[in-house]
């Protein structure tokens, strides 16, 4: 009865419904009942991927012996807001689920740093905790880094703007900006649409790239985009990314668990 526990940040929903809808190995798959989850539910059935949407306490209850059981907890994205908060959360979440699970992966990057030492200070654990990382290692910056795969090709695009600002939308970037904006404390109001575009020209942004991941599970991803930019009279750049960072570090982790 193996069971490989995600504990995700929620700007990871898209990458979560692929790793799953793709992946016959997961026989039996338990979604705790919160908040956020509720549109990474609605994309799992939308995807047709049968799953059990349980409370926090009764997890234990609905684990089967019948192959891999896949436990997935989406956190907020307000928890950004304050990285204290986000470490204690993290590590709270990894401390409870780590009493039934054989593996923990956590979909997040460094956040700010706060994340840094999670593995080492984890290590007590009865079952391996691991945070998303590069081909060489490192534990990726961040949501963005992610699905460009490591930190030199993050650079690499930077360095491509010549000192334009620009700013990196993925699918749910653009479906929660107004939210991770306030969490990143670019303004309190991004409703506020003078005051914001004040933040971002004060900042430097003049152009959004729109990165294609390859999932098309936000059905409204191009006029997101689209209306941002307008909003904040941005040109668009159209970019390539990849689940495939993700997907290497849940098939590693799985291959402990199995």
């Amino acid at each position: 009865m193996p069971v490989l526990t995600f504990i995700a940040c929620r700007i990871f929903e898209d990458e979560i419904v692929h790793i799953i809808e793709t992946d016959n190995a997961i026989r039996n798959l338990l979604v705790v009942d919160n908040e956020d989850a509720r549109m990474l539910v609605d994309k799992l059935g939308d995807a047709g991927c049968d799953y059990k949407l349980v409370s926090e306490d009764m997890v234990s209850d609905h684990l089967e012996d019948d192959g891999l059981t896949l436990v997935v907890e989406i956190l907020e994205l307000a928890l950004h807001a304050t990285p204290d908060d986000l470490k204690e959360a993290v590590y709270s979440k990894a401390r409870e689920k780590s009493e039934y699970s054989d593996g923990i992966l956590l979909l997040y990057g460094l956040c700010g740093n706060v994340l840094d030492k999670v593995e080492k200070d984890l290590a007590d654990l009865l079952c391996p905790v691991h945070i998303l990382k590069e081909e060489n290692g490192d534990i990726i910056d961040d949501c963005i880094g992610a699905v460009l795969g490591s930190r030199a090709a993050y650079l690499e695009k930077l360095k491509s703007f010549n000192g334009v600002g620009t700013f990196f939308m993925t699918p749910m970037w653009a479906a929660h900006w107004r939210e991770m904006v306030k969490a990143a404390g670019l303004t309190n109001n991004p409703d506020d649409i003078k005051m914001s575009k004040f933040v971002f020209d004060y900042a430097g942004y003049k152009t959004v790239a729109k990165m294609d991941t390859g999932l098309y599970y936000e059905k409204s991803f191009d006029p997101m985009v689209e209306e941002f930019a307008r909003l904040f009279e941005f040109d668009i750049i159209d970019m390539k990314a990849s689940p495939r960072l993700l997907v290497n570090c849940y098939e590693r982790i799985k291959g402990e668990v199995l």
